[in-house]
């Protein structure tokens, strides 16, 4: 296990490599000028512009501009926001409180909307409840996160003013949550529904149920444990992407997150917040599905990875 993880931890370097570097070249690939964004439109004058790119170090070559980024990086220093004029890490930190919350409010919404819908529709295959359960989740797959927002404010705040659209606290978490978790509640019961199904037809599901075991820890105990391994990749993907957060859902509510910095720092040009917010999403992605991989052996006993 040990030296499994050691592996991995090694291999995560030259990944987070690549994305520093396509986060530095592709920023840079759109077109504008980051100073011009900084002094917003206002007239000033040539030495003023030539004085902001040294101050930033953008009148340096590019070559010199991306050592040095690397550089810099490797010691936890990622810059100043052009825009903030404070450094990357503080302005990005400020934001992940909000995210966090947003994650977990939607996680949870998905965990236990897709979980009732699968569990229920693989207990009961071509039933009524599978096929009604099944069609609420493909809706919530299909429908845009920005179309089940505005639905969402029409009819809870709007028409019944149950919940307000915007604000702090637990009201105000409650709609975003159910926007952002919809997506994930309807892939995670078809997931769920799919490995019951495929589950529930083994050997071992037969032999223990032969033995006379009641029918809820045959689910619980033999069914459901080995029918986790997927949906457990799929939960993790889900968190590492909540977890960059729902630059939509953000936007709709009138939140503030890291996906809408990042979202407004791309078009603003803002190139060590975009470089920063690339690295720590890609960040999130890999830890996370590296936690997966460690679980998978204490979920199922034939997973080794000596």
């Amino acid at each position: 296990m040990l030296q499994y993880l050691g592996r991995r931890l090694v291999g995560i370097i030259p990944v987070l490599l690549i994305v520093m570097t396509l986060a530095f070249a592709v920023i840079r690939l759109i077109p504008g000028d980051p100073v011009r964004n900084i002094i917003g439109g206002q007239p000033v004058s040539q030495q003023v512009m030539d004085n902001l790119r040294a101050y930033f170090n953008l009148d340096e070559p590019v070559y010199k501009q991306y050592f040095g980024f690397m550089r810099n990086a490797f010691v936890g220093d990622f810059g100043i926001s052009y825009r903030n004029r404070q450094p990357v890490t503080k302005v990005f930190f400020q934001q992940l409180p909000a995210t966090l919350q947003l994650a977990a409010g939607g996680i949870l919404v998905g965990i236990l909307v897709g979980g009732l819908l699968g569990i229920v529709s693989g207990l009961f295959p071509d039933s009524w409840l599978d096929t009604s359960f099944m069609f609420l989740a493909l809706i919530g797959v299909s429908m845009p996160t920005f179309y089940s927002a505005m639905l969402l404010i029409l009819v809870f705040s709007v028409i019944l003013r149950w919940i307000p659209v915007v604000g702090g606290g637990f009201m105000g978490l409650i709609l975003p949550s159910i926007s952002s978790g919809l997506w994930a509640a309807g892939n995670l019961a078809r997931l769920i529904r799919s490995a019951i199904l495929d589950v529930m037809n083994e050997d071992y599901i037969r032999t223990a149920r032969a033995k006379g075991l009641i029918e809820r820890r045959v689910v619980l105990g033999h069914a459901a444990r080995n029918a986790s391994i997927p949906v457990l990749t799929l939960m993790g993907l889900q968190l590492a992407l909540f977890f960059g957060g729902a630059a939509i859902t953000e936007t709709v509510f009138a939140r503030q997150g890291i996906g809408k910095l990042l979202v407004d720092s791309v078009l603003e040009k803002d190139y060590p917040i975009v470089q920063f917010g690339i690295l720590f999403t890609t960040s999130a992605y890999v830890f996370i599905n590296l936690a997966i991989d460690m679980l998978y052996a204490f979920i199922d006993p034939r997973i080794r990875y000596d």
